[in-house]
C-alpha cells in the first residue's frame, strides 16, 4: 500500500527526506499523517522518525541550510523547518521505564522497538519518502476495520501512561467504526485502572476533552465513559444522558464547549482558560434558566444564546423550534431604546441603575416592542416605594 498525498510529495517534505537518506539515514512518515492519509481525512501536522540521533538531525539539517529548533531535544526531538512548514523528527526509540506519567528513553535503530513504545496499532504506521507503508506491528488491518486497539497489552501501555485512558476514547470517537463499538479488552483495561488518571496534569486532561468532545459524535465514548466510572473521575457530576439527544439537534457539530455545557459537572479539573470558563458557565447558565429566547439573545448574544437554546432543548428531550432561534437572533440584534440620559437628571446612582433595568425587563418581556413611552413609565414606576 501506497499513499501519495500532497503533504508527503510536497517539495519541502521531499527535502526534508533526502537530507536524512542522503546522509545514510533511514526517515519515515508516522503516526497521525500517516493514519490520516489512508483514512482519507485532512492531515494537520507531519511527523516523521529517524535513526538518526537528535545531534545529527540538526547537523544533517543544518547542513543543507534547514532552521532547526531542538524543541523536545532530551525526548529525541528535534524541529526542522523547510520552506516555512515545521516537521518533527524524532529518533526511534524504547522505553526504559514509565511511572504512568513520563518515560525515560534510550535511541533505537529499530523501527519495531520504536513501534511497540506508542499507544494503538493505528498510531504505529510508518512510510517512506515514496510512501510506501511500513507496517511493523499489523496495525494496517486495524486501522481497514476502524478497530481502536492497544499495541500488545492493553494494562502495560495504560500504566505506561494513564492518560491513554482517554486517548483510548477519543480515538475511538474520531476513528472507530461505530458498529464495533468499544474494544472490550481495552475498555476493561480502562476501567480497572482509572484511578491513575488522578496522576495527570489537569492541562493534560483538559487537552484531551477538549478533543473528545470535538469528534463528530463522542456520544458512544462518553456513555462508555459513564458506565465505567471514568467520567465522574474526570468530571465529577456530568451526565452524559441527553448528549445523544445534541448530537442529533446540532446545527453545526464539534463544538465541545456546547458539549461540555450540556454534561454539567465541575471542570477545575480541566485547567480551562477564563475565556473558556466564562463561555461554558454562560452556556450552563443561560441553558438552565426560563428567560425568553429574546432576553437570552439579549443578555449572552446571538451565537451563545442559540447554542444555550440547542442545550436546553437536548436537556428537555425536545426538538427546537425555528422560530425561538430566530426569535433569540432578534433580541441579539435589538437596540434597547432607553438610555441613562433619559432618566436624568432625576435618576442617578444605584437608583439610575435598578430604574433602568426595571425598564429592560419590560422592554425584554415585550420581545422589543415596548414603546419608549411605555418603557419611562416602567422606570419611573420603579423608583415609587
Amino acid at each position: 500500500m501506497r499513499i501519495t498525498d500532497d503533504w508527503l510529495t510536497a517539495s519541502r517534505t521531499q527535502a526534508v527526506f533526502t537530507a536524512l537518506n542522503d546522509a545514510g539515514y533511514r526517515a519515515l512518515a508516522v503516526g497521525g499523517c500517516v493514519r490520516n492519509a489512508l483514512l482519507g481525512v485532512p492531515v494537520s501536522d507531519i511527523d516523521l522518525a529517524t535513526n538518526a540521533t537528535p545531534d545529527r538531525v540538526m547537523d544533517v539539517a543544518e547542513a543543507v541550510g534547514f532552521k532547526v529548533v531542538p524543541t523536545g531535544i532530551d525526548h529525541g526531538t528535534v524541529t526542522v523547518i523547510s520552506d516555512g512548514t515545521p516537521y518533527e523528527i524524532t529518533t526511534f526509540r524504547r522505553d526504559i521505564d514509565t511511572d504512568g506519567r513520563y518515560a525515560t528513553v534510550a535511541f533505537s535503530d529499530d523501527v519495531t522497538e520504536d513501534a511497540a513504545r506508542r499507544d494503538f496499532t493505528m498510531n504505529a504506521l510508518y512510510a517512506d519518502a515514496s510512501g510506501v507503508i511500513v507496517d511493523p506491528l499489523g496495525g494496517l488491518d486495524d486501522l481497514r476495520a476502524r478497530h481502536v486497539r492497544f499495541i500488545g497489552d492493553p494494562v502495560a501501555r495504560i500504566t505506561e501512561d494513564y492518560l491513554r485512558i482517554l486517548r483510548f476514547f477519543r480515538f475511538t470517537a474520531w476513528y472507530g467504526d461505530p458498529a464495533l463499538g468499544l474494544d472490550a479488552d481495552g475498555l476493561a483495561a480502562c476501567a480497572d485502572h482509572s484511578e491513575g488518571l488522578a496522576r495527570l496534569s489537569r492541562e493534560r486532561v483538559g487537552h484531551e476533552i477538549r478533543k473528545l468532545l470535538g469528534a463528530p459524535d463522542p456520544a458512544p465514548a462518553l456513555a462508555a465513559m459513564a458506565q465505567t466510572g471514568i467520567l465522574q473521575r474526570v468530571l465529577p457530576g456530568a451526565d452524559a444522558t441527553a448528549l445523544p439527544v445534541l448530537i442529533h439537534l446540532e446545527a453545526s457539530p464539534g463544538d465541545w464547549t456546547r458539549r461540555l455545557a450540556l454534561l454539567g459537572g465541575d471542570t477545575s479539573g480541566l485547567r480551562l482558560s477564563k475565556k473558556e470558563m466564562r463561555e461554558v458557565q454562560n452556556l450552563t447558565d443561560a441553558a438552565r434558566s426560563d428567560i425568553s429566547p429574546f432576553a437570552m439573545g439579549d443578555i449572552y448574544g446571538r451565537d451563545l444564546a442559540q447554542d444555550a437554546m440547542f442545550v436546553q432543548a437536548a436537556l428537555l428531550g425536545q426538538d427546537i423550534d425555528p422560530a425561538l432561534l430566530a426569535e433569540a437572533r432578534d433580541g441579539a440584534k435589538a437596540d434597547f431604546p432607553l438610555s441613562a440620559s433619559d432618566l436624568m437628571p432625576g435618576l442617578s446612582g444605584p437608583a439610575l441603575g435598578s430604574a433602568l433595568e426595571a425598564a429592560r425587563t419590560l422592554w425584554r418581556s415585550t420581545r422589543g416592542r415596548a414603546t419608549h413611552a411605555d418603557l419611562i413609565a416602567a422606570a419611573r414606576a420603579d423608583r415609587k416605594p
